[in-house]
């Protein structure tokens, strides 16, 4: 570009929390299953159902917002984000809006090799949320045709979201370094990004300077990467 800009990125993570079942049924979370075998009514909305939490999604919730330096919030409560999608039958997702677990927190960034300056990247918000089913489209053999497996539907998810503080790609693949170490550590997650344990999108505008000021680029969601390769 002929005008100098600033490259702005907050990043929304998706951790699956290393829980045996479901954030609201007894359902198994164990990965490489045979499609829909680890489904029940409550984690498929059938009507009339009771979702039960997950005592121990909870605990790690917490947890994970402590390390973060997270406000735990004395009150909290569950939401409802309706949207219609195959993977997701009952047409909402049980999340937490405007009153979340844990909110404000920070995480301490450096880089060894001195690619960037040592930062401190806000955190806003870190709620907790059921998953979604998972979409599989045949692309190969030109029928189009689309497979539903809701054995992922209900697994307990941290939704982990920072500040637009981060300033360069090589700033987005430490965050995620970082974080992903920690919740390791903590036992919180495996992260195992190949089994979807650990998801990414992407919020990249610009800020570009003119003579007659900033002008601020409309802002750009990348949706659902699942390597720091990607991200990157």
């Amino acid at each position: 570009m002929s005008q100098p800009y600033q490259i702005i990125i907050g990043l929304e993570v998706h951790v699956q929390l290393q829980t045996e079942s479901k954030l609201f049924c007894s359902c198994s979370t164990k990965f490489g299953q045979s499609p829909n075998t680890q489904t029940c009514p409550v984690c498929i909305g059938m009507p009339g159902v009771l979702p039960v939490m997950n005592r121990k999604a909870y605990e790690l919730g917490v947890k994970a917002g402590a390390a973060l330096n997270c406000h735990i919030a004395q009150f909290t409560k569950w939401d409802r984000k309706s949207y219609y999608y195959p993977d997701l039958p009952k047409a909402y997702q049980i999340s937490q809006f405007d009153l979340p677990i844990c909110h404000g927190g920070y995480l301490d960034i450096s880089d060894p090799s001195g690619e960037h300056e040592s930062r401190r990247i806000g955190i806003i918000r870190a709620h907790l949320e059921e998953d979604a089913g998972k979409s599989m489209h045949d692309e190969v053999s030109g029928k189009g045709d689309s497979r539903i497996d809701l054995n992922r539907t209900g697994t307990p998810l941290l939704e982990i979201v920072s500040e637009p503080d981060l300033r360069s790609p090589a700033e987005a693949k430490t965050y995620l370094t970082e974080l992903k170490l920690l919740m390791n550590y903590l036992g919180v997650s495996d992260c195992n990004m190949q089994e979807g344990s650990l998801r990414v999108d992407a919020n990249i505008n610009l800020h570009i300077e003119t003579e007659e000021g900033v002008i601020a680029t409309p802002i750009v969601e990348i949706k659902n990467m699942n390597s720091f390769r990607a991200v990157e």
